[in-house]
């Protein structure tokens, strides 16, 4: 089934100048990478919606505040970046070097936590609690969050803010050990299924299900944690009972 039927693009001028008026506010500029290809039936919309954002921001010093790049998986010379940001699948969209990935068109709900993303890494704040960004600064061992969502859902793009900025502040602090991945479930219904997600957000760390919902910030940097020193499904099995969570 085409997933263009689950979910609706909205670039009207009334969206184009809320998202003026928003983006107004950044600070520092911002690189969003688009990686598409061929037989991509979201690919189109995906650059679309990206480059109205680019569109509407803001020109400083003769420059606009948000820059796209775009390389597609039929480019020979593009597949190098690729490969450098870890992509894998399209559409995907990708913030700080890949740390922060869309794997999926961010539609419809999802706009609203990419661009609160998007303000966040321009006023270089992630919003986070001092203890949360000291124990990120301090992780060893890489940590892969993913967190499915889909379009309609209103509480997905929460449990995506939160994820990004855990893995922006890791990033900012110069430890690069978290990736945030937010993988759209009607493009990717095999990573859904992966999970047995029936319920969304629903947030893989390290290959192992977390939460389904949007979790406290506390409990979210436990898992963390306990995924960077490999010990995600021993803390699962303390405080679910087994090893699968749910």
């Amino acid at each position: 089934m085409s997933a263009r039927r689950y979910y609706t693009l909205d670039l009207s001028a009334e969206f184009r100048q809320e998202l003026r008026e928003t983006l107004e506010d950044l600070v520092n500029p911002v690189e969003i990478n688009v990686f598409v290809g061929p037989h991509c039936e979201t690919c189109e919309d995906t650059i679309a919606l990206v480059k109205a954002i680019e569109e509407e921001s803001p020109v400083r010093n003769g420059k606009k505040m948000i820059t796209v790049n775009i390389y597609d998986k039929s480019n020979p010379e593009h597949l190098e970046e690729f490969k450098k940001q870890g992509v894998e699948r399209v559409p995907t969209v990708t913030l700080i070097d890949g740390y922060i990935r869309y794997t999926g068109i961010p539609a419809e709900e999802e706009i609203r936590g990419f661009i609160e993303t998007i303000m966040r890494i321009s006023e270089e704040d992630s919003g986070l609690e001092e203890t949360t960004k000291s124990l990120l600064a301090g992780l060893k061992g890489k940590v892969h969050i993913e967190t499915i969502v889909t379009p309609s859902c209103p509480y997905c793009p929460y449990a995506v803010l939160l994820a990004n900025m855990f893995a922006y502040e890791a990033y900012r602090q110069g430890s690069k050990s978290v990736i945030s991945d937010t993988v759209e479930a009607y493009e990717n219904p095999d990573i859904a299924d992966k999970y047995g997600v029936h319920s969304v957000p629903a947030i893989a760390i390290n290959g192992v299900l977390a939460f389904v919902g949007v979790p406290y910030e506390e409990d979210f940097i436990r898992y963390v944690k306990a995924a960077a020193e490999g010990k995600i499904e021993e803390l699962i099995l303390r405080d679910y009972g087994d090893a699968t969570g749910f």
